[in-house]
């Protein structure tokens, strides 16, 4: 799945674009000033940044030049209403490999990642996953088995794909919770288990799929 560090300091704006791109199959992690991006690039590495200028504590500008620093291969792409020519030059020279101007559609900002990954020669994730005889389309959210589909959130998306790319592997539980409910202070290790319960029930049909509780370390999935 790709990973986008998403920088924006307008609420509103970025829970729209965060809930579009993740429809669109990518995990997004949003911050919303200049020192959090920096802190959240050196932590998680993203495969892509996309990242606003005009943000407290510290600028989009300052913010590319310092991972420039260390990172040069992360595609950057500014997301901003600063469209003077100017600007996108500078944008430019602090090496941005994409400038987006404000307003936008959404289209046009997935169709600008695509292309900024594929230069990086990097790939989709693939919509569809097959575990068992089960297929998650991860675009449709639908979990299809034969003729019957079930409908899953975001979430149960999102941490039954993490199951399956990691399967026969241990998906550690702060791992699952840092990712997915890090912004959630009400989410708890019990909350956890009751998706994991959920994840397993629509799986009941293929007997030979397992999700394991390693007893205070995590889940893994296997396909006996």
């Amino acid at each position: 799945m790709t990973n986008i560090l998403y920088v924006e300091d307008e609420e509103s704006l970025a829970m729209i674009v965060s809930d579009s791109l993740q429809a669109h199959g990518f995990m997004v992690r949003h911050v919303t000033n200049g020192q959090q991006a920096l802190v959240f690039h050196n932590k998680y590495r993203p495969d892509i940044i996309v990242l606003d200028v005009m943000m407290p504590l510290m600028d989009g500008f300052t913010v590319a030049k310092e991972i420039r620093k260390t990172d040069l291969l992360t595609p950057i792409i500014f997301l901003t209403a600063m469209t003077q020519t100017e600007d996108v030059v500078a944008g430019f020279k602090l090496g941005a490999n994409d400038y987006v101007r404000k307003p936008f559609k959404i289209e046009e900002l997935i169709v600008r990642i695509e292309a900024a990954l594929k230069k990086n020669g990097q790939s989709m994730a693939p919509s569809k996953l097959i575990i068992g005889d089960y297929t998650l389309d991860c675009i449709k959210s639908l979990l299809t088995f034969g003729d019957s589909s079930e409908k899953l959130s975001y979430r149960e998306v999102e941490l039954l794909k993490r199951l399956i790319e990691q399967k026969d592997k241990v998906v550690p539980r702060d791992e699952i919770i840092r990712t997915y409910w890090s912004n959630d202070t009400y989410f708890t290790g019990r909350s956890l288990d009751v998706f994991i319960s959920r994840i397993r029930k629509y799986l009941a049909q293929d007997e030979r799929i397992k999700i394991s509780n390693i007893r205070g370390v995590g889940y893994m999935l296997s396909v006996d």
